[in-house]
Protein backbone atom coordinates (compact mmCIF):
# COMPACT_ATOMS: atom_id res chain seq x y z
CA UNK A 1 0.00 0.00 0.00
CA UNK A 2 3.08 2.21 -0.18
CA UNK A 3 1.82 4.10 -3.24
CA UNK A 4 -1.60 4.78 -1.78
CA UNK A 5 -4.92 3.50 -3.05
CA UNK A 6 -6.98 4.79 -5.94
CA UNK A 7 -10.19 6.49 -4.80
CA UNK A 8 -11.81 9.00 -7.15
CA UNK A 9 -8.49 9.26 -8.97
CA UNK A 10 -6.59 9.70 -5.70
CA UNK A 11 -3.12 8.16 -5.80
CA UNK A 12 -0.01 9.00 -3.82
CA UNK A 13 3.19 9.53 -5.80
CA UNK A 14 5.51 9.93 -2.81
CA UNK A 15 7.67 12.78 -1.55
CA UNK A 16 10.33 12.64 -4.26
CA UNK A 17 7.85 12.72 -7.15
CA UNK A 18 5.45 15.24 -5.64
CA UNK A 19 5.44 18.57 -7.49
CA UNK A 20 4.70 21.57 -5.27
CA UNK A 21 1.97 23.76 -6.78
CA UNK A 22 -0.41 26.32 -5.30
CA UNK A 23 -3.49 26.81 -7.51
CA UNK A 24 -5.04 29.30 -5.01
CA UNK A 25 -8.22 27.27 -5.14
CA UNK A 26 -9.91 28.10 -1.80
CA UNK A 27 -13.69 28.15 -2.15
CA UNK A 28 -14.06 30.87 0.51
CA UNK A 29 -11.78 33.40 2.21
CA UNK A 30 -9.72 31.78 4.97
CA UNK A 31 -7.79 34.02 7.36
CA UNK A 32 -6.03 31.79 9.92
CA UNK A 33 -6.38 29.17 12.62
CA UNK A 34 -8.57 30.67 15.33
CA UNK A 35 -8.67 28.19 18.23
CA UNK A 36 -8.72 24.52 19.16
CA UNK A 37 -11.47 23.21 21.46
CA UNK A 38 -10.86 20.14 23.60
CA UNK A 39 -13.81 18.25 25.06
CA UNK A 40 -13.04 16.72 28.43
CA UNK A 41 -14.73 15.66 31.66
CA UNK A 42 -12.99 18.28 33.84
CA UNK A 43 -12.19 21.58 32.13
CA UNK A 44 -10.74 23.26 35.22
CA UNK A 45 -7.88 20.87 35.81
CA UNK A 46 -7.23 20.11 32.14
CA UNK A 47 -6.92 23.82 31.27
CA UNK A 48 -4.56 24.43 34.19
CA UNK A 49 -2.39 21.46 33.25
CA UNK A 50 -1.99 22.71 29.65
CA UNK A 51 -1.46 26.27 30.88
CA UNK A 52 1.39 25.19 33.17
CA UNK A 53 2.88 22.68 30.75
CA UNK A 54 2.89 24.93 27.66
CA UNK A 55 3.25 28.38 29.18
CA UNK A 56 -0.19 29.56 28.08
CA UNK A 57 -2.06 32.09 30.18
CA UNK A 58 -5.65 31.62 31.33
CA UNK A 59 -7.42 34.62 29.75
CA UNK A 60 -11.18 34.01 29.57
CA UNK A 61 -13.86 31.83 31.11
CA UNK A 62 -17.49 30.82 30.77
CA UNK A 63 -18.75 28.83 33.75
CA UNK A 64 -21.11 28.98 36.71
CA UNK A 65 -19.55 32.27 37.81
CA UNK A 66 -20.56 33.87 34.48
CA UNK A 67 -24.06 32.35 34.46
CA UNK A 68 -23.29 29.35 32.26
CA UNK A 69 -25.23 26.40 33.70
CA UNK A 70 -24.57 24.13 30.72
CA UNK A 71 -20.80 23.77 30.41
CA UNK A 72 -17.52 25.01 31.85
CA UNK A 73 -15.15 26.50 29.27
CA UNK A 74 -11.71 27.99 29.89
CA UNK A 75 -9.55 29.71 27.29
CA UNK A 76 -5.76 29.76 27.49
CA UNK A 77 -3.59 31.77 25.11
CA UNK A 78 0.00 32.36 24.06
CA UNK A 79 0.68 34.72 21.19
CA UNK A 80 -1.84 33.83 18.48
CA UNK A 81 -2.48 30.34 19.87
CA UNK A 82 -5.75 29.70 21.70
CA UNK A 83 -6.85 26.46 23.37
CA UNK A 84 -10.38 26.12 24.72
CA UNK A 85 -11.28 23.40 27.23
CA UNK A 86 -14.93 22.49 27.67
CA UNK A 87 -16.66 20.05 30.01
CA UNK A 88 -20.36 19.43 30.72
CA UNK A 89 -22.13 20.36 33.93
CA UNK A 90 -24.88 18.23 35.46
CA UNK A 91 -27.03 16.54 32.81
CA UNK A 92 -30.05 16.93 35.09
CA UNK A 93 -29.61 20.70 35.25
CA UNK A 94 -28.99 20.83 31.49
CA UNK A 95 -32.24 18.97 30.87
CA UNK A 96 -34.12 21.32 33.19
CA UNK A 97 -32.66 24.29 31.30
CA UNK A 98 -33.84 22.85 28.00
CA UNK A 99 -37.31 22.23 29.44
CA UNK A 100 -37.55 25.82 30.70
CA UNK A 101 -36.29 27.18 27.36
CA UNK A 102 -33.40 29.04 28.99
CA UNK A 103 -30.08 28.73 27.18
CA UNK A 104 -26.96 29.76 29.08
CA UNK A 105 -24.29 28.01 26.96
CA UNK A 106 -21.69 30.40 25.52
CA UNK A 107 -20.72 27.89 22.81
CA UNK A 108 -24.10 27.45 21.08
CA UNK A 109 -22.99 24.32 19.23
CA UNK A 110 -22.27 22.51 22.51
CA UNK A 111 -24.28 19.32 22.94
CA UNK A 112 -24.47 17.76 26.40
CA UNK A 113 -25.04 14.15 25.36
CA UNK A 114 -22.52 14.38 22.51
CA UNK A 115 -19.83 15.74 24.85
CA UNK A 116 -20.31 12.94 27.38
CA UNK A 117 -20.30 10.34 24.58
CA UNK A 118 -17.17 11.94 23.07
CA UNK A 119 -15.22 11.60 26.33
CA UNK A 120 -16.41 8.01 26.83
CA UNK A 121 -15.38 7.03 23.30
CA UNK A 122 -12.18 9.04 22.80
CA UNK A 123 -10.93 10.18 26.20
CA UNK A 124 -9.28 13.61 26.16
CA UNK A 125 -9.33 14.90 22.60
CA UNK A 126 -10.00 17.72 20.18
CA UNK A 127 -13.64 18.28 19.28
CA UNK A 128 -13.32 21.42 17.14
CA UNK A 129 -10.60 22.83 14.94
CA UNK A 130 -11.62 26.45 14.39
CA UNK A 131 -10.51 28.67 11.54
CA UNK A 132 -11.33 32.33 11.15
CA UNK A 133 -12.94 33.07 7.81
CA UNK A 134 -14.16 36.25 6.19
CA UNK A 135 -17.80 35.14 6.38
CA UNK A 136 -18.82 32.03 8.33
CA UNK A 137 -22.26 31.92 6.69
CA UNK A 138 -20.72 31.91 3.22
CA UNK A 139 -18.09 29.35 4.24
CA UNK A 140 -20.75 27.03 5.66
CA UNK A 141 -23.12 27.33 2.70
CA UNK A 142 -20.29 26.86 0.22
CA UNK A 143 -18.92 23.86 2.10
CA UNK A 144 -22.28 22.10 2.30
CA UNK A 145 -22.93 22.83 -1.37
CA UNK A 146 -19.67 21.03 -2.16
CA UNK A 147 -20.36 17.94 -0.09
CA UNK A 148 -19.49 18.86 3.51
CA UNK A 149 -21.62 17.12 6.14
CA UNK A 150 -23.23 19.87 8.25
CA UNK A 151 -22.85 19.76 12.01
CA UNK A 152 -24.24 23.16 13.00
CA UNK A 153 -25.80 25.84 10.82
CA UNK A 154 -24.54 29.43 11.24
CA UNK A 155 -25.44 31.06 14.55
CA UNK A 156 -25.04 34.78 15.23
CA UNK A 157 -23.48 35.50 18.63
CA UNK A 158 -24.49 38.81 20.16
CA UNK A 159 -24.52 40.58 16.80
CA UNK A 160 -20.74 40.37 16.95
CA UNK A 161 -19.61 36.97 15.66
CA UNK A 162 -20.93 34.09 13.58
CA UNK A 163 -20.10 30.43 14.25
CA UNK A 164 -20.86 27.37 12.10
CA UNK A 165 -19.55 23.81 11.90
CA UNK A 166 -19.12 20.97 9.41
CA UNK A 167 -17.78 17.48 10.02
CA UNK A 168 -14.04 17.06 9.38
CA UNK A 169 -13.22 13.44 10.29
CA UNK A 170 -14.44 11.11 13.01
CA UNK A 171 -16.14 13.19 15.72
CA UNK A 172 -13.99 16.25 14.95
CA UNK A 173 -15.67 19.30 13.42
CA UNK A 174 -14.20 22.13 11.38
CA UNK A 175 -15.55 25.29 12.99
CA UNK A 176 -15.91 28.52 11.02
CA UNK A 177 -15.79 31.82 12.90
CA UNK A 178 -16.19 35.31 11.48
CA UNK A 179 -16.60 38.70 13.13
CA UNK A 180 -19.14 41.34 12.18
CA UNK A 181 -16.56 44.11 11.93
CA UNK A 182 -12.81 44.48 12.24
CA UNK A 183 -13.08 45.92 15.74
CA UNK A 184 -15.11 42.99 17.06
CA UNK A 185 -12.16 40.63 17.26
CA UNK A 186 -9.71 42.09 19.78
CA UNK A 187 -6.13 40.92 19.87
CA UNK A 188 -5.52 37.53 21.37
CA UNK A 189 -3.87 38.75 24.54
CA UNK A 190 -5.30 38.90 28.04
CA UNK A 191 -7.80 41.57 27.00
CA UNK A 192 -9.59 39.31 24.53
CA UNK A 193 -13.04 38.13 25.52
CA UNK A 194 -12.91 35.55 22.72
CA UNK A 195 -16.65 35.24 22.06
CA UNK A 196 -19.81 36.69 23.59
CA UNK A 197 -20.62 34.95 26.88
CA UNK A 198 -16.97 34.78 27.95
CA UNK A 199 -15.54 37.01 30.66
CA UNK A 200 -11.98 38.07 31.26
CA UNK A 201 -10.19 36.12 33.97
CA UNK A 202 -9.16 38.39 36.81
CA UNK A 203 -5.42 39.04 36.73
CA UNK A 204 -4.95 37.81 40.29
CA UNK A 205 -6.44 34.45 39.23
CA UNK A 206 -4.22 33.99 36.19
CA UNK A 207 -0.53 33.35 36.79
CA UNK A 208 1.56 35.07 34.04
CA UNK A 209 3.12 32.36 31.84
CA UNK A 210 4.96 32.58 28.51
CA UNK A 211 7.48 30.01 27.24
CA UNK A 212 7.63 31.47 23.72
CA UNK A 213 4.90 29.49 21.90
CA UNK A 214 3.21 31.75 19.35
CA UNK A 215 0.77 29.96 17.02
CA UNK A 216 -0.64 26.73 15.64
CA UNK A 217 1.37 25.56 12.62
CA UNK A 218 -0.56 22.45 11.63
CA UNK A 219 -3.16 20.06 13.00
CA UNK A 220 -2.82 16.40 12.01
CA UNK A 221 -5.67 13.91 11.72
CA UNK A 222 -5.54 10.12 11.62
CA UNK A 223 -8.09 8.37 9.39
CA UNK A 224 -8.57 4.72 8.41
CA UNK A 225 -8.63 5.46 4.67
CA UNK A 226 -6.75 8.47 3.30
CA UNK A 227 -8.26 8.68 -0.19
CA UNK A 228 -11.89 9.42 0.73
CA UNK A 229 -10.84 11.71 3.63
CA UNK A 230 -8.58 13.88 1.47
CA UNK A 231 -11.07 14.00 -1.40
CA UNK A 232 -13.85 15.02 1.00
CA UNK A 233 -11.95 17.92 2.58
CA UNK A 234 -10.48 19.13 -0.72
CA UNK A 235 -13.93 19.15 -2.31
CA UNK A 236 -15.63 21.42 0.21
CA UNK A 237 -12.71 23.72 1.14
CA UNK A 238 -10.82 23.95 -2.15
CA UNK A 239 -7.59 23.42 -0.19
CA UNK A 240 -4.70 22.10 -2.29
CA UNK A 241 -2.14 19.36 -1.65
CA UNK A 242 0.94 20.90 -0.08
CA UNK A 243 3.00 17.74 0.47
CA UNK A 244 2.66 13.99 0.65
CA UNK A 245 4.59 11.06 2.10
CA UNK A 246 4.37 7.30 1.72
CA UNK A 247 5.68 4.48 3.89
CA UNK A 248 8.82 4.39 1.75
CA UNK A 249 9.49 8.08 2.47
CA UNK A 250 9.63 7.64 6.24
CA UNK A 251 12.33 5.02 5.80
CA UNK A 252 11.20 2.11 7.96
CA UNK A 253 9.99 -1.36 7.08
CA UNK A 254 8.93 -1.90 10.71
CA UNK A 255 5.84 0.31 10.71
CA UNK A 256 4.40 2.73 8.22
CA UNK A 257 1.96 5.43 7.25
CA UNK A 258 0.81 7.40 4.23
CA UNK A 259 0.21 11.11 4.62
CA UNK A 260 -1.14 14.10 2.67
CA UNK A 261 -0.88 17.73 3.78
CA UNK A 262 -3.68 20.06 2.65
CA UNK A 263 -3.24 23.84 2.70
CA UNK A 264 -5.26 26.98 2.12
CA UNK A 265 -4.25 29.71 -0.35
CA UNK A 266 -1.61 31.39 1.85
CA UNK A 267 -0.49 27.96 3.15
CA UNK A 268 -0.74 29.01 6.80
CA UNK A 269 -3.68 26.70 7.58
CA UNK A 270 -2.13 23.26 7.17
CA UNK A 271 -4.19 20.08 7.61
CA UNK A 272 -2.13 16.88 7.27
CA UNK A 273 -3.95 13.54 7.37
CA UNK A 274 -2.44 10.09 7.93
CA UNK A 275 -3.58 6.54 7.25
CA UNK A 276 -2.02 3.29 8.50
CA UNK A 277 -0.01 0.96 6.28
CA UNK A 278 -0.48 -2.77 6.72
CA UNK A 279 1.78 -5.75 6.06
CA UNK A 280 4.72 -4.35 8.07
CA UNK A 281 6.55 -6.13 10.90
CA UNK A 282 4.89 -4.00 13.56
CA UNK A 283 1.43 -2.49 13.74
CA UNK A 284 1.34 1.03 12.33
CA UNK A 285 1.31 3.75 14.99
CA UNK A 286 -1.69 5.16 13.11
CA UNK A 287 -3.59 1.92 13.52
CA UNK A 288 -2.79 1.91 17.23
CA UNK A 289 -4.24 5.42 17.47
CA UNK A 290 -7.40 4.44 15.56
CA UNK A 291 -7.99 1.49 17.88
CA UNK A 292 -7.52 3.46 21.11
CA UNK A 293 -9.43 6.50 19.81
CA UNK A 294 -12.35 4.37 18.58
CA UNK A 295 -11.88 5.69 15.05
CA UNK A 296 -10.61 8.77 13.25
CA UNK A 297 -9.55 11.85 15.17
CA UNK A 298 -6.99 14.58 15.63
CA UNK A 299 -3.56 13.04 16.27
CA UNK A 300 -1.36 15.99 17.13
CA UNK A 301 -1.03 19.76 17.19
CA UNK A 302 2.21 21.38 16.02
CA UNK A 303 2.92 24.58 17.94
CA UNK A 304 5.38 27.20 16.65
CA UNK A 305 7.80 28.74 19.12
CA UNK A 306 9.98 31.80 18.53
CA UNK A 307 12.83 30.13 20.48
CA UNK A 308 12.64 26.34 20.75
CA UNK A 309 15.61 26.17 23.13
CA UNK A 310 13.95 28.48 25.65
CA UNK A 311 10.57 26.78 25.23
CA UNK A 312 12.01 23.32 25.78
CA UNK A 313 14.02 24.36 28.82
CA UNK A 314 10.85 25.72 30.42
CA UNK A 315 8.68 22.75 29.42
CA UNK A 316 11.20 20.15 30.57
CA UNK A 317 11.43 21.78 34.00
CA UNK A 318 7.78 20.88 34.39
CA UNK A 319 7.71 17.44 32.72
CA UNK A 320 7.38 15.63 36.03
CA UNK A 321 5.53 18.33 37.97
CA UNK A 322 2.29 18.77 36.05
CA UNK A 323 3.72 19.35 32.56
CA UNK A 324 4.31 17.10 29.55
CA UNK A 325 6.81 14.29 29.09
CA UNK A 326 8.72 13.91 25.83
CA UNK A 327 9.41 10.99 23.54
CA UNK A 328 12.76 9.20 24.03
CA UNK A 329 15.78 10.89 22.47
CA UNK A 330 17.55 9.51 19.39
CA UNK A 331 20.95 7.79 19.82
CA UNK A 332 24.16 9.88 20.08
CA UNK A 333 25.05 9.13 16.46
CA UNK A 334 22.06 11.23 15.36
CA UNK A 335 23.71 14.36 16.71
CA UNK A 336 27.17 13.39 15.45
CA UNK A 337 25.69 13.44 11.96
CA UNK A 338 23.77 16.65 12.57
CA UNK A 339 26.70 18.97 11.84
CA UNK A 340 26.97 17.49 8.34
CA UNK A 341 23.25 17.91 7.75
CA UNK A 342 22.63 21.33 9.28
CA UNK A 343 26.00 22.84 10.16
CA UNK A 344 25.47 25.64 7.64
CA UNK A 345 22.30 26.76 9.47
CA UNK A 346 22.97 25.92 13.12
CA UNK A 347 26.03 26.93 15.12
CA UNK A 348 28.04 24.36 17.07
CA UNK A 349 26.45 25.74 20.25
CA UNK A 350 22.96 25.33 18.82
CA UNK A 351 23.73 21.77 17.73
CA UNK A 352 24.93 21.09 21.28
CA UNK A 353 21.68 22.51 22.63
CA UNK A 354 19.71 20.33 20.23
CA UNK A 355 21.43 17.27 21.68
CA UNK A 356 20.98 18.39 25.28
CA UNK A 357 17.29 19.10 24.75
CA UNK A 358 16.77 16.10 22.40
CA UNK A 359 15.51 18.26 19.53
CA UNK A 360 15.26 16.75 16.03
CA UNK A 361 16.36 18.73 12.97
CA UNK A 362 15.16 18.37 9.37
CA UNK A 363 15.26 20.50 6.25
CA UNK A 364 13.83 20.75 2.76
CA UNK A 365 14.74 22.82 -0.28
CA UNK A 366 13.35 25.96 1.39
CA UNK A 367 14.32 25.97 5.05
CA UNK A 368 15.06 24.12 8.28
CA UNK A 369 12.75 22.57 10.87
CA UNK A 370 13.53 21.99 14.54
CA UNK A 371 11.01 19.70 16.25
CA UNK A 372 10.26 17.56 19.29
CA UNK A 373 7.25 15.47 20.29
CA UNK A 374 5.59 14.97 23.65
CA UNK A 375 4.30 11.62 24.77
CA UNK A 376 0.51 11.29 24.55
CA UNK A 377 -1.03 13.98 26.75
CA UNK A 378 -3.78 11.78 28.19
CA UNK A 379 -4.30 8.23 29.37
CA UNK A 380 -4.62 6.76 25.89
CA UNK A 381 -1.84 6.55 23.24
CA UNK A 382 -3.67 9.05 21.08
CA UNK A 383 -3.29 12.85 20.98
CA UNK A 384 0.11 14.50 21.55
CA UNK A 385 1.84 17.86 21.05
CA UNK A 386 4.69 18.80 18.70
CA UNK A 387 6.86 21.84 19.40
CA UNK A 388 8.57 23.32 16.34
CA UNK A 389 10.63 26.23 15.11
CA UNK A 390 11.03 26.97 11.40
CA UNK A 391 14.17 28.70 10.09
CA UNK A 392 14.33 30.47 6.71
CA UNK A 393 11.76 31.29 4.01
CA UNK A 394 11.37 34.94 5.01
CA UNK A 395 9.33 36.94 2.51
CA UNK A 396 7.74 40.39 2.24
CA UNK A 397 4.06 40.99 1.61
CA UNK A 398 2.55 43.74 -0.52
CA UNK A 399 2.82 46.19 2.39
CA UNK A 400 6.48 45.36 2.95
CA UNK A 401 5.83 43.37 6.13
CA UNK A 402 8.23 40.44 6.62
CA UNK A 403 6.65 37.03 7.18
CA UNK A 404 7.69 33.39 7.07
CA UNK A 405 6.34 31.17 4.31
CA UNK A 406 4.06 28.41 5.56
CA UNK A 407 5.54 24.93 5.96
CA UNK A 408 9.14 26.19 5.75
CA UNK A 409 11.48 23.27 6.40
CA UNK A 410 8.85 20.62 5.77
CA UNK A 411 7.26 18.25 8.26
CA UNK A 412 10.16 16.17 9.54
CA UNK A 413 10.24 13.51 6.84
CA UNK A 414 14.03 13.34 6.99
CA UNK A 415 14.03 12.66 10.69
CA UNK A 416 12.41 9.27 10.25
CA UNK A 417 15.02 7.97 7.84
CA UNK A 418 17.90 9.67 9.66
CA UNK A 419 16.70 8.32 12.98
CA UNK A 420 16.56 4.74 11.74
CA UNK A 421 19.94 5.07 10.06
CA UNK A 422 21.35 6.35 13.34
CA UNK A 423 19.83 3.44 15.25
CA UNK A 424 21.42 0.99 12.82
CA UNK A 425 24.80 2.71 13.19
CA UNK A 426 24.43 2.72 16.97
CA UNK A 427 23.62 -1.00 16.95
CA UNK A 428 26.74 -1.62 14.85
CA UNK A 429 28.88 0.08 17.52
CA UNK A 430 27.32 -2.21 20.14
CA UNK A 431 28.04 -5.24 17.98
CA UNK A 432 31.63 -4.08 17.56
CA UNK A 433 31.90 -3.60 21.34
CA UNK A 434 30.52 -7.07 22.04
CA UNK A 435 32.93 -8.56 19.48
CA UNK A 436 35.87 -6.80 21.15
CA UNK A 437 34.77 -7.98 24.63
CA UNK A 438 34.39 -11.55 23.38
CA UNK A 439 37.85 -11.44 21.79
CA UNK A 440 39.46 -10.18 25.03
CA UNK A 441 37.70 -12.72 27.23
Amino acid sequence: MGEGNGVDGFKLVGFSKFVRNNPKSDKFKVKKFHHVEFWCSDATNTARRFSWGLGMQLVAKSDLSTGNMTHASYLISSGDLKFLFTAPYSPTIAEAEKFSHTETASIPTFDHAACRAFSASHGLGVRALAIEVEDAEVAFATSVAHGAKPSSSPIVLGNRAVIAEVHLYGDVVLRYISYKNSNSNPDDGAGSLFLPGFEKVEENLSFPLDYGIRRLDHAVGNVPDLGPAVSYVKAFTGFHEFAEFTAEDVGTSESGLNSVVLANNDEMVLLPMNEPVFGTKRKSQIQTYLEHNEGAGLQHLALVTEDIFRTLREMKKRSWVGGFEFMPSPPPTYYKNLKNRAGDVLTDEQIKECEELEILVDRDDQGTLLQIFTKPVGDRPTIFIEIIQRIGCMLKDEEGKVYQKGGCGGFGKGNFSELFKSIEEYEKTLEAKRTAETASA
